[in-house]
């Protein structure tokens, strides 16, 4: 497996965004999209509907339903019911579409920066209000939640609370006693959780994903749970994903909300989906151990070639978060720039995340290894010529 992911994709010239936006000369370490083949009984399932030559609009997936059903049992112990799954082109239609369905202008809208950026701006969408509860950090750069902070960002206009967890982007894998007192407060005060779980199967050694609405009844009834196989198979232009929704009368508002706006998921999509999830378990195993040891060797070269950048490692996703703020001046002031301009290496602005993401930027470390080796030499070279001339 090692060899397949150390495989590095031609992909200049082939309409991906990651590898288009910036010049030839560029390396982009920036959307989460991995330069990795999909597994290959997606590519299998997905040859033999080509073959098939007719790509006409799709029913209700059952079989794939039944699928998703048998692995939140096997992988979370929560059993759901089929009706409780509603299919969709993508988790953040998933969550702007809970906005439309659940918020109202001038209602509330709880968000954690910093965070993906399309949770932080989704209130725009329905003229509603963001509210905040910034991340904080402790004396190690690790981030944990303000409880004080949480609850006082809930006040009466308060709607809804979009949970990203996995976090996006500061790596934490929130734990059963953070899940618990995030899901008190939401149902004392009558707050709808909606969790965006896309990265919850890329889960490092010694932590593990929780759904949020699978640890009581309860949590479950006020609750959409947002999910995937794009961030885990690398199928994001496939474009097929899925909430659960197990309170019935929340569903239905959900899927009344839907009408105009979004329709069938992409027939590609649903047979890649079934691919991965019955047959990707392999492949999934040897991208987690390949990850694992990309993020490792990530940390440690930062640490011995990147003089004042911090970086912790993340407990999930393929994405870190480097605090930029104490190196030298003409980066800490804009790292993205600096690596962009002196670097040739595309990261994302910390800025674009929210209060919080200053000074820092986003890497993507699901590549191949040669790859990540090429961009962390760029960037300590473009570093260290720069606190030379500092000092």
């Amino acid at each position: 497996m090692r060899e397949y992911f150390d495989q590095v994709p031609e992909r200049k010239n082939t309409d991906c965004v990651k590898w288009k936006a910036y010049g030839d000369d560029v390396l982009p370490l920036w959307v989460a999209d991995m330069d990795f083949r999909a597994p290959e009984p997606v590519l299998r399932a997905l040859h033999e509907r080509v073959e098939h030559g007719i790509f006409g609009y799709p029913c209700d997936p059952d079989e794939l339903r039944q699928v998703i059903l048998a692995r939140l049992e096997e992988r979370y112990q929560w059993r759901v019911q089929p009706e409780a799954i509603v299919f969709l082109p993508g988790v953040v239609t998933g969550f702007n579409l809970a906005c439309h369905a659940f918020g109202q202008p001038g209602g509330g809208l709880l968000v954690q920066p910093p965070v993906y950026h399309p949770i932080l701006n989704a209130h725009e969408h329905v003229d509603m209000v963001r509210q905040e509860s910034q991340l904080c950090q402790d004396e190690n750069g690790s981030y944990y939640i303000d409880w004080d902070s949480f609850e006082q960002a809930i006040d009466g206009r308060t709607r809804m609370f979009i949970l990203c967890n996995p976090h996006n982007p500061v790596g934490r894998v929130f734990c059963e006693d953070e899940l618990q007192r995030m899901a008190e407060i939401c149902l004392r005060r009558n707050v709808l959780i909606c969790s965006d779980e896309i990265h919850g199967d890329l889960i490092y050694e010694g932590h593990r994903h929780i759904p949020i609405a699978s640890l009581a009844p309860e949590i479950e009834q006020q609750s959409i749970t947002l999910m995937a196989p794009s961030k885990t198979f690398n199928l994001p232009g496939l474009q097929c994903a899925f909430a659960v929704i197990p309170n019935k009368e929340l569903r239905t508002r959900y899927v009344n909300a839907k009408k105009g706006l979004v329709s069938w998921v992409n027939v590609m999509g649903l047979a890649a989906a079934k691919a991965a999830y019955e047959s990707g378990g392999e492949w999934l195993k040897g991208l987690l151990a390949y990850l694992q040891e990309n993020r490792d060797y990530l940390a440690e070269y930062v640490q011995a070639n990147l003089p004042g950048v911090r970086m912790v490692k993340p407990e999930g996703t393929y994405l870190a978060w480097l605090d930029c703020r104490q190196t030298a001046e003409e980066v800490s002031q804009d790292p993205y720039n600096f690596y962009l301009k002196q670097g040739r290496v595309a990261l994302n602005d910390g800025k674009i995340f929210g209060a919080g993401g200053e000074g820092f930027v986003r890497l993507n470390f699901g590549c191949p290894r040669s790859t990540l080796e090429e961009a962390l030499i760029r960037m300590s070279t473009a570093l260290q010529q720069a606190v030379r001339v500092q000092s």
